[in-house]
């Protein structure tokens, strides 16, 4: 494969946005290749912070960190990407797509190199934080790629593909096999990380993208206002991030974080407000349009993260259960999303997007409430049909939702600075915000389950009272005092009672997540008949 050599385009070839490549008309197997890198590429964007949440319990242990300290990596990556879009988009628009490509790339596999040596927690925080800053990048290269995959008149196809396989990896690696990360206790997941770097790096230096226009776009006033705006969501994302695992109310730190973020951004804001040609345009933000797309984005993201450790991995894991034993769970998420991702490039269409997000929130909502009838016994086997179908609604719903506001961002394309970091927001605190609300809520209705189960504990119930001492009965055989034989059948009484609780908390979990996903598919469908209402009376 030899890249394209610079020529004029046709009209109907032009770069869609300031920014992206050429569209010009590959032959076939060119079309296939850049298929195939875009999704490697995306797969890979993802990848990064996915392998993370996947083992954290396993980084855990060998990094010797508490499980807050732990939580650090996770909200590092977060913390940096969640405002890359501010210069990156103006970057591919100054300096071209070759640079950019090529430049984070190498970028990103010098940091995946970086992985194998981090000994201490403080370094692997370090180097997640800059992953976060190159994963952005990657994000919007895997879209250009598999959009060339595609003709004109199917290139939405494209977006829809590379949105999709970047949901893709989180369900991915969790059915990774355990061996690969007890090579050399956990550098195996960063020898694989760097693997996908370098597979990315030697397919774009192979297969050039075609080139796009360049525009003079940096000014003084886009640094002062990101120096203000990345720290500002870096302190708000920590937070929120950190809120459960430290509790909201007990760290000191947590105030001033977001004392600070407030005032951080409040100044970023009215920078842009005051500005003639703004980097973020807040009226535009502000517009009926957009507002209710955050909302969506948000409110599912926020349904979504049922999925996370506060949904039914957290479940599993209170019943006692291990990576590995979930696996036919994961592999049933894995191919709700696969089946999500080729309906929604199969069926995407411009004039209908609001149905694929319909039918996901519906989608999402009876996983839900299908997860909300958990008992103790309850297994991973046992929950693969709800979490394939909440998987699916994930997969389905984000294409449309980004391509319903793509059309006011090509009328405008000073926008698409703040329509991408508009939709990173919406995406990455949508998540965020829904786990640790989640998580929060749990926390709340295990205690008020508890209380309520141990109200009910007495000796004297005779119930009780045989449930101890046939828990006593199996110590006998290692303990000879009756006293402690009857102090361990106490705790297991209490370990019990524990489980109990939080499997009911963890239903409440999934009944509020059927709620919140009916509640908001009830308001779509109210917006789609006001809408035809209007029409057949205008």
């Amino acid at each position: 494969m030899i890249p394209y050599a610079p020529r004029e385009w046709r009209p109907e070839e032009r770069p869609m946005m300031p920014g992206s490549p050429s569209t010009p008309a590959h032959p076939p197997h060119l079309r296939v290749a850049y298929g195939v890198v875009g999704c490697l590429i995306a797969i890979t964007g993802g990848m990064s912070n996915a392998l993370v949440t996947a083992y954290q319990q396993y980084l855990q242990g060998a990094l010797g960190a508490t499980s807050v300290e732990i939580a650090w990596l996770v909200a590092a990556y977060i913390m940096t990407n969640i405002s890359m879009n501010l210069l990156l988009v103006k970057f591919r628009q100054e300096f071209g797509l070759r640079i950019f490509t090529e430049a984070f790339l190498i970028l990103y596999t010098l940091i995946a190199f970086g992985h194998l040596f981090v000994n201490s927690l403080s370094s692997a925080i370090a180097v997640r934080a800059a992953h976060g800053m190159t994963g952005a990048a990657l994000s919007s290269l895997g879209m250009y790629y598999t959009m060339q995959a595609f003709p004109n008149v199917h290139r939405i196809r494209g977006l829809a593909l590379a949105l999709g396989m970047s949901t893709l990896a989180l369900p991915l690696a969790r059915v990774l096999p355990f061996e690969m990360l007890s090579f050399a206790e956990w550098r195996g997941l960063y020898l694989f990380e760097m693997g996908l770097s370098l597979m990315c790096l030697g397919c774009v230096l192979l297969l050039k993208l075609p080139p796009g226009d360049l525009y003079k776009t940096f000014e003084k006033l886009d640094f002062v206002t990101f120096i203000l705006f990345a720290p500002g969501m870096a302190l708000l994302c920590g937070s929120i991030s950190l809120g459960r695992t430290v509790w909201w109310f007990e760290a000191q730190w947590m105030g001033w974080a977001l004392a600070a973020a407030i005032v951080l951004l409040t100044a970023a804001m009215l920078i842009e407000h005051l500005r003639n040609n703004p980097l973020i345009n807040l009226r535009w933000w502000g517009s009926s349009n957009m507002v209710r797309l955050a909302m969506i984005v948000i409110m599912v993201r926020f349904v979504l993260s049922e999925q996370s450790t506060t949904g039914a991995v957290g479940l599993m894991q209170s019943l006692g259960l291990t990576p590995e034993q979930m696996h036919p769970m994961f592999f049933g998420m894995l191919l709700g999303t696969l089946a999500g991702i080729l309906t929604s490039v199969l069926t995407i269409d411009r004039e209908h997007l609001m149905e694929p997000i319909i039918v996901a929130l519906a989608l999402i909502m009876v996983g839900a409430f299908m997860d909300a009838h958990a008992t103790n016994l309850t297994r991973p086997a046992e929950m693969v049909l709800s979490q394939f179908l909440t998987a699916f609604g994930g997969a389905l719903f984000l294409a449309p939702a980004m391509v319903q506001e793509l059309g006011s961002v090509r009328a405008e394309p000073r926008n698409l600075v703040s329509f991408s970091v508009l939709f990173s927001i919406s995406q990455n605190m949508g998540g965020q915000v829904g786990s640790a609300l989640l998580g929060t809520f749990q926390v709340w209705r295990e205690k008020f389950h508890s209380s309520h189960i141990v109200e009910h504990l007495t000796l004297l119930d005779p119930q009780v009272a045989t449930r101890v001492q046939q828990s006593a009965n199996s110590y006998k055989r290692v303990l000879t005092d009756p006293v402690l034989d009857n102090t361990q059948g106490l705790k297991a009484l209490a370990t019990a009672a524990t489980r109990e609780a939080n499997v009911l908390a963890y239903n409440d979990v999934f009944l509020l997540v059927a709620v919140i996903a009916g509640a908001t598919l009830f308001f779509l469908l109210a917006q789609v008949v006001w809408k035809r209402t209007t029409r057949a009376t205008a």
